[in-house]
């Protein structure tokens, strides 16, 4: 609205605003300062992911730890009875098939679920495929990238033959993988001494960890290359890699890898160790999005293990008998 001045005259109200120049500094500067928190947030994101999981693994352990006071034994890596069910013609699998994480949930205050699943049925029988999609929140890591539903369980012919719910978490077989081997090369599985305490109808006592509860490996994370099951093993299913077109390549392997996993080397691949997050990975090794895995020891505690951990070191902790000196200093 025009006003009068001092000398008579009218005057328009001049209003001044941003000018271009002045709002595309203001963005630049907010830009940039977005540029230098949003890594910072990102890794306080990661930590606070990590010591999530770390808490499940804890959990995990304790629930073990209960398991074996309880029954003098921890639980199986997965159970096999090819008296009362016809083995695999290649692995020898046969049902129930259930996995170690089925047998600790009543010590995860999952009792009722627990209650739910008939054991002397195969874990993947129709009575049984309501409780088995269960998701259970022990077994999940907020961080992963993988998913939090339930995974459907394929045959080599990619014929969905059951859902199971889904875990982050494998158990620790050893440094071999015993899945690997077919029926005429059974006789030359390695010494027991390089198992370690999951493996197909393990009975394993603490006594029996001639290498001591804090330098052996019980169960790590893997949630990026693969999908894992809590619930147990299907005999002639193949755990495959999420993405086919993943570089380094991974191939399907055998059933027992979604609930077991093991660090090298193998007698089929001699000298070779894959630390928890190494890139080339596969299926059956432990795996995590923060180039290394959070890891179960058998007596309880949990350690970050780099991926550039001493190849070396780290075979010798996933033997449970191995006798190797441990320099659990990782």
């Amino acid at each position: 609205m025009p006003r009068l001045s001092l000398d008579g005259r009218n005057r328009t109200a001049h209003r001044h605003g941003f000018t271009l120049v002045e709002l595309l500094v203001v963005i630049a500067i907010i830009g940039v300062l977005m540029g230098l928190l949003l890594p910072a947030v990102q890794q306080a994101r990661a930590a606070g992911y990590r010591m999530s999981s770390a808490n499940q693994l804890r959990q995990i352990g304790l629930a073990l730890t209960n398991y074996e006071s309880a029954r003098g034994r921890y639980p199986a890596g997965y159970t096999s009875d090819p008296v009362r069910f016809a083995p695999h013609a290649v692995t020898l699998d046969a049902g129930p098939g259930w996995a170690w994480g089925t047998m600790i949930l009543p010590y995860l205050e999952q009792g009722g679920l627990y209650d739910k699943l008939n054991l002397s049925l195969p874990c993947w029988a129709p009575e049984n495929a309501v409780a088995v999609q269960s998701k259970i929140s022990s077994f999940l890591s907020a961080g992963a990238d993988s998913g939090f539903d339930a995974i459907q369980i394929t045959d080599s012919s990619g014929t969905v033959v059951g859902v199971f719910g889904r875990s982050h978490y494998v158990a620790n077989v050893g440094q071999d993988e015993p899945w690997g081997y077919s029926v005429s090369d059974w006789k030359s599985l390695p010494s027991s001494r390089f198992f370690g305490p999951f493996y197909r109808n393990s009975r394993t006592r603490a006594a029996e960890i001639l290498d001591g509860l804090s330098n052996t490996v019980f169960v790590g994370e893997h949630m990026s290359i693969s999908n894992k099951t809590w619930v147990g093993v299907i005999p002639g299913t193949e755990s495959c890699p999420a993405d086919i077109n993943r570089f380094p390549l991974t191939e399907c392997d055998a059933a027992a890898t979604f609930v077991l996993s093991h660090s090298g080397p193998a007698a089929s691949e001699p000298g070779i160790i894959h630390p928890p997050g190494y890139p080339t990975a596969h299926v059956c090794q432990f795996f995590s999005p923060w180039h290394g895995a959070n890891i179960l020891f058998g007596d309880g505690s949990v350690r970050f293990i780099s991926n550039d951990v001493n190849p070396d070191v780290w075979s010798a902790a996933c033997s449970m008998a191995g006798r190797e000196p441990v320099n659990i200093e990782f």
